[in-house]
């Protein structure tokens, strides 16, 4: 089956609708075939339309979840945020909140997201990856552009809204807050994590 040319005019079109994020509206497109009402559809029934929405609200509620491997190798602390008490006491979020520890003590992230990783660290990942690219013999030209692509790509494996979800690909985690976000009808989210592991500083 032939797949659906999406325009970026179609999906700015659906983000206006939505308020849904650029990848979560292609993704609906590409699933609706191009159908704009299908695709508002589809983005309202996994709640994404409704939880972007109310992103720009505050977060002041939540727990502080505790997990231990099996192995009593590694253990994670989570702050999750709900705007109230009453959406922090719910099983679903909850869930999610153990969800994301197991996730974390699975893949090793360093920050919630981009704006986390210190400063410092993304040097040093663009001295390293300078160096490689001058190494490979690469053209003086395309080198900024691929220094920049492996900086991406560093942020996008170790930074936990943007990893993939460790029981489902698919997905990554920030996609998976969204969804319950959207369940939940209140803006959720994971203000910070502390892992420990044996013998791991």
């Amino acid at each position: 089956m032939a797949s659906t040319a999406i325009s970026s005019k179609d999906v700015s079109e659906l983000r206006g609708r939505t308020g849904a994020g650029m990848m979560d509206c292609k993704r609906a497109l590409e699933e609706a075939g191009g159908d704009m009402d299908k695709a508002v559809e589809i983005l309202r029934k996994k709640g994404i339309a409704k939880a972007e929405k109310r992103a720009g609200r505050t977060a002041t509620q939540g727990i502080v979840l505790s997990y231990i491997h099996h192995n009593h190798q590694v253990g994670v602390l989570l702050e999750l945020d709900s705007e109230t008490d009453f959406v922090a006491r719910n099983d679903a979020f909850r869930e999610l909140a153990r969800e994301i520890a197991i996730h974390i003590a699975s893949a090793d992230p360093i920050a919630v997201n981009a704006s986390d990783i210190p400063a410092e660290l993304l040097e040093r990942e663009r001295r390293i990856a300078e160096e490689q690219v001058a190494a490979e013999g690469k053209p003086e030209n395309v080198r900024a552009k691929i220094v920049e692509g492996k900086l991406k790509k560093f942020v996008a494996e170790r930074t936990l809204l943007e990893q993939p979800y460790v029981k489902d690909d698919s997905k990554t985690v920030g996609d998976l807050v969204k969804e319950v976000s959207g369940k939940l009808g209140e803006a959720v989210t994971v203000r910070r994590f502390a892992r420990f592991q044996v013998g791991v500083a």
